[in-house]
Parts: structure tokens; sequence; C-alpha cells
């Protein structure tokens, strides 16, 4: 009983980690509470918490006491977002570039 407990307890803070780190960037964004320039990098250092709450609270990874096979597919997973990210970003930036007369 204690460990299903402890079980809820941890989803229940993910959960609300996780709704707190998609709130707050909606938030900042649409009161315009910070300068754009600061804009992105606070948003894209709230997307890599909420990673981090994902593989803690959901996945229940740890890099302290996780395997060689956690390990290897947390680094897979990472490599995936960087890319993703940087390939859209990269992609968009050059269409912004294309597009402005």
């Amino acid at each position: 009983m204690h460990n299903s407990r402890h079980t809820l307890r941890t989803y229940q803070i993910g959960f609300v980690s996780a709704v707190l780190l998609t709130v707050i960037p909606f938030t900042l964004v649409r009161y315009q509470v910070l300068p754009s320039g600061m804009l992105l990098p606070v948003i894209a250092a709230l997307a890599v918490l909420q990673v981090g709450v994902h593989f803690r609270f959901f996945l229940g990874m740890r890099v302290k006491s996780s395997t060689i096979e956690e390990l290897v597919s947390l680094a897979f997973a990472l490599t995936l977002i960087v890319l993703l990210v940087g390939g859209s970003v990269w992609i968009m930036s050059d269409l912004s570039g294309r597009m402005m007369p």
C-alpha cells in the first residue's frame, strides 16, 4: 500500500509540474512579461525542464542510478530532440530569410 501511494504521489507531483511548465510559457507570451530577446531562451529552458520532469516522474529514469540501456535511450532521445528542434529552427529561419523582401 505504501508503494502505490508513493507512486501516486510521484505522478501527482509530475503532473502538476508538467502543467505549470506548460502554463508558464503561454502566460509569458500572452502577457508579454519578458522582452522579446529573453523570451525564446526562457521558453527553451522551461521545455528542457519539462523533458526532465517527464523522464523523472513519468518514466522513472534517474541519471545517477540508471542502467547503461537507460542512459543510451536517454542519449538517443536527447539527440533526437536536438536534431528536431535545431532542424526546425534552421528551416524556419531559412524560410523567414526567403520570405523577407
